[in-house]
């Protein structure tokens, strides 16, 4: 099971850093992480295995979501199953 994590907003120190806490508070594990600045604008795609996820993954969403809320920034957090039936023609 993975989770695609995505996390957008204006560039500032420590973004990622934020998000990889919050992955390891809950035992998710980064697999692959892409990001870029365009500008200002912070840019990131994470994915993660959630096989041993020690929360549900709403908690997740909501604690990540949390996480970078201060910084101005929007987290989403969403099961690979339902961002693959999104993006199926």
């Amino acid at each position: 099971m993975k989770a695609v994590i995505t996390i957008v907003g204006r560039d500032a120190v420590g973004i990622l850093a934020r998000a990889a806490a919050v992955c390891a508070r809950h035992n998710a594990n980064i697999i692959d992480v892409t990001q870029t600045v365009m500008g200002e604008i912070f840019s990131m795609v994470m994915l993660a295995d959630i096989e041993k996820l020690t929360c549900d993954i709403s908690a997740l969403s909501e604690e990540m979501q949390q996480a970078v809320a201060d910084q101005g920034l929007v987290a989403h957090v969403m099961h690979e199953d339902i961002f693959n039936a999104m993006h199926r023609i």
